[in-house]
């Protein structure tokens, strides 16, 4: 179970993520740098810590269940997800010592189609995003002073100042980025020692994966990200900007 600590507001200020990014940059080893601030996150803010994941992977998990066994783990269940996806989440659930946190939208996806008609993503996709994926995670969070996300740097040029820990100025949060200095060669060969489930997917394609109307897999040599929201200008859902 994570550290008994009363999660505070007063816990998480900008200083603190600033002096604790300065410490944990230094650290050369990626894998030894992703565990230390978990463990790090864990130790300060206890019960008021979580990661998220979008069950690309169960990398993130794994790592966070190591460093803080029991760790929350926060999955947003848009409603559009591919069934390998919940799968996934599933899977990892199973096997490693993490409390699943489902997050649903307020409404069904029936339910917004009523309200703002079929295929929102298709027709206003960061409205669509806002809806399933931003306004439930802001929920989900209210009740934690520091969340950690699995962004990489080498992941898009939106992504490539990412610090390991960093202020959330929209949530008043400090958020952690155990692997921000990770590259895909790090992430490949820790999943193959450590056996982490992977969302079938990818074995077809799909480098990033999100919601299924708004994925596609990519080229060889394309963007990973090139499949996300596809011709559209969009790259991110808003989550981490």
């Amino acid at each position: 179970m994570t550290t008994a600590v009363r999660p505070t507001p007063e816990l998480a200020t900008p200083e603190l993520a600033a002096a604790a990014d300065a410490r944990f940059e230094g650290i050369a080893d990626p894998v030894e740098q992703a565990l230390a601030v978990l463990r790090w996150a864990g130790g300060t803010f206890g019960d008021g810590f979580a990661v998220t994941s979008s069950m690309a992977d169960g990398l993130l998990a794994h790592l966070a269940s190591r460093a803080v066994p029991g760790v929350n783990v926060v999955f947003l269940d848009t409603g559009y997800h591919f069934a390998e996806t919940i799968g996934t989440r599933d899977w990892v659930s199973g096997v490693m010592p993490i409390t699943l946190v489902n997050v649903t939208p307020a409404q069904t996806v029936a339910e917004q189609d009523a309200e703002h008609g079929p295929e929102l993503h298709q027709r206003d996709p960061d409205l669509c995003c806002s809806l399933r994926k931003v306004q439930p995670l802001a929920k989900a969070l209210a009740g934690y002073v520091a969340w950690g996300s699995g962004v990489r740097r080498d992941e898009a040029a939106t992504r490539a100042a990412t610090k390991v820990v960093d202020w959330d100025a929209k949530r008043g949060m400090v958020k952690v980025n155990p692997l921000a200095a990770w590259t895909q060669e790090h992430v490949d060969a820790y999943i193959a020692e450590h056996q982490v489930p992977v969302n079938p997917l990818q074995e077809i394609g799909y480098a990033s994966i999100g919601c299924a109307p708004c994925t596609r897999p990519v080229a060889p040599g394309e963007d990973p990200r090139a499949g996300r929201w596809a011709g559209r200008g969009k790259t991110e859902c808003g989550l981490h900007l």
